[in-house]
């Protein structure tokens, strides 16, 4: 497992029946988590003095109790800084645990004594794009929501990386990915973070087991001539890490050489010493 145990503005403090309680900051939200099966006593002050608590319906979806919370606050992540703010379905626009794969790319990027060009498809609120670029790499942040790469690049002016060399882009990922090849773009290191499902700005149907392989051929067509990393990231239930090994080795690592690793993401918790796993990557470097 890859733990993202560097952060000093976040905190899993406890977990039980199925939430978790942590600490963003100067605040503390209490959201669910399917992995969090156990039931264990709610010894920690935090569950009672909890600044936000997002309760989930039995019908699906849910809704945010708010005690003390502000609109928009900021953490912050070694030298980047994150806008965060409670939305939809328990989302504050960050994952934490993504922090694992930031040091890891981050690392290849600034060892590579080169300039180094990263694609960043499914980009969100850019925290990979962030970490890319504070590393030195001109980075091409893709995202079919015009809200996520505005909160993007709000996060890059907290961050000092206004000026940075990177290309917001709104389009659907994969026809983005398809006029760069026609194109004859391309990239040292993708970056990819797929939903299980999703719409396109034009209404185009994305399901993750459908797709995601055949995006992989299409990105591995991307690659330049010497590529440093390629990075897929899954919260998708039932797609084992095994899987995004599979597609790279396959696509990638029988093409370019190098080393294929997947693993699950996880948060430490700091009451019980667990940790808390976040979802699965599965990493390619050149090695």
């Amino acid at each position: 497992m890859w733990i993202a145990d560097g952060w000093k503005d976040y905190e899993v403090i406890d977990t039980s029946h199925g939430e978790k309680l942590e600490r963003w900051g100067d605040y503390l939200l209490v959201r669910p988590d399917p992995q969090v099966i156990w039931d264990t006593l709610r010894v920690h002050r935090g569950w009672k003095k909890r600044n936000a608590h997002y309760h989930r319906s039995s019908r699906g979806g849910g809704e945010w109790e708010f005690f003390d919370l502000p609109q928009q606050w900021a953490i912050h992540y070694r030298e980047l800084t994150f806008q965060l703010k409670p939305f939809s379905f328990k989302h504050t626009g960050l994952f934490p645990e993504q922090a694992a794969n930031w040091d890891w790319f981050g690392g290849l990027i600034a060892g590579a004594g080169r300039p180094v060009k990263v694609l960043n498809l499914f980009a969100y609120t850019g925290g990979a794009t962030l970490a890319a670029a504070k590393a030195g790499a001109a980075v091409t942040h893709v995202d079919a929501s015009k809200g996520m790469v505005t909160w993007a690049r709000e996060n890059a002016r907290s961050s000092g990386l206004e000026d940075a060399p990177v290309r917001w882009i709104v389009d659907d990922c994969v026809k983005f990915v398809e006029r760069e090849i026609r194109r004859g773009n391309h990239y040292d290191g993708i970056i990819m973070d797929p939903p299980s499902y999703g719409r396109g700005p034009k209404g185009e149907i994305w399901k993750i087991e459908d797709s995601v392989y055949h995006l992989v051929q299409l990105c591995a067509s991307l690659l330049s001539e010497e590529p440093l990393f390629f990075l897929i990231n899954s919260y998708t239930t039932g797609l084992a890490p095994s899987v995004l090994s599979y597609m790279m080795s396959l696509e990638i690592q029988k093409k370019y050489g190098g080393t294929v690793r997947a693993e699950e993401l996880g948060l430490p918790v700091t009451q019980t010493g667990l940790v808390l796993p976040c979802g699965s990557s599965g990493r390619w470097e050149r090695s």
